[in-house]
C-alpha cells in the first residue's frame, strides 16, 4: 500500500492500495470494513445514495462489504476479488469515479440487500491494479455466472 498517494481530483489524502494481499492485509488487521464506487470521499460527504429504480433517496451511503463472513473459508483474496468485482463496472463506465475502503454505522439495507452507512470514515483508495488483480483471479477462482440448477 502506498501510504502517500492521493486520487486525481480528490482532496483528501489517504492511502492508496495497490494490490489484493495488501486489500488482504487491511481488512485483517480493522474492524469491519467496506467498499464504495463513487466519485470519492470528499463527493460523498455532500451527496446521498439514490435507488434509481424508485427514485428514493437513501438513508446512508450503499456499499459493499469487504470483510468476510464468518462462513468464508476459502483464501481472502478470493472473497475480496469477489466483492471488488461486484460493482466494478460502475468505475469502468465512469472514469471519474474510483473505489474506495471505508468503514462506517450500518443504518439500514438497500434494494439490493447492500448495507446502507452513515458516519462514514474513509480508510484507502484502490488503484485500478487492485481492480485488474481482482478480475484476474475472480476468473481463475470462481464459476462466474453459474446458476444454482448447473450441474
Amino acid at each position: 500500500m502506498d501510504a502517500t498517494s492521493q486520487r486525481d481530483g480528490a482532496r483528501t489524502p489517504l492511502p492508496t492500495v495497490t494490490g489484493l494481499a495488501g486489500l488482504a492485509e487491511l481488512v485483517s488487521g480493522r474492524d469491519r470494513l467496506y467498499l464504495r464506487y463513487s466519485d470519492g470521499p470528499d463527493q460523498d460527504r455532500r451527496s446521498v445514495s439514490k435507488d434509481y429504480e424508485s427514485g428514493l433517496e437513501l438513508p446512508g451511503l450503499s456499499v459493499t462489504v469487504l470483510t468476510p463472513e464468518p462462513w468464508w473459508t476459502r483464501p481472502l483474496e478470493d472473497w475480496l476479488a469477489r466483492q471488488v468485482r461486484k460493482y466494478a463496472s460502475l468505475v469502468e463506465e465512469d472514469p471519474e469515479r474510483c473505489g474506495w475502503v471505508l468503514q462506517g454505522r450500518t443504518v439500514a439495507h438497500g434494494p439490493d440487500h447492500e448495507p446502507l452507512l452513515d458516519d462514514v470514515r474513509p480508510i484507502a483508495y484502490l488503484s485500478e491494479d487492485v481492480m485488474g488483480e481482482a478480475l484476474d483471479r475472480y476468473r481463475r477462482h470462481f464459476e462466474a455466472g453459474r446458476k444454482p440448477t448447473d450441474p
